[in-house]
């Protein structure tokens, strides 16, 4: 290896999921508080978020977070799905 440079290319094989909120459904405040559970967001502003559906509510996840997330808000009558990201 006298001065030779060798590049390595990394392959990822985890693929990021976004978690999208189709529907809050008819128990909107169970939902708001789901959301600021998993993202943090006030109440305010997952109000906002709701507002602009269909709305991710996550981005970036492993697929396992992403699906648990989905199936958390879709438990408190949401309709949500995890989405696999594509760049």
């Amino acid at each position: 290896m006298d001065g030779e440079v060798r590049y390595i290319t990394l392959v990822c094989d985890d693929v990021p999921y976004s978690v999208v909120l189709a529907d809050p459904g008819t128990r909107t405040m169970d939902v708001l508080k789901e959301i600021r559970r998993l993202t943090g967001l006030s109440l305010w502003h997952g109000k906002l978020l709701i507002g602009q559906l269909p709305a991710t509510v996550l981005e970036d996840q492993p697929e396992d977070t992403a699906r648990t997330a989905a199936s958390a808000l879709c438990a408190v009558g949401a309709v949500a799905h995890a989405v696999e990201q594509t760049d």
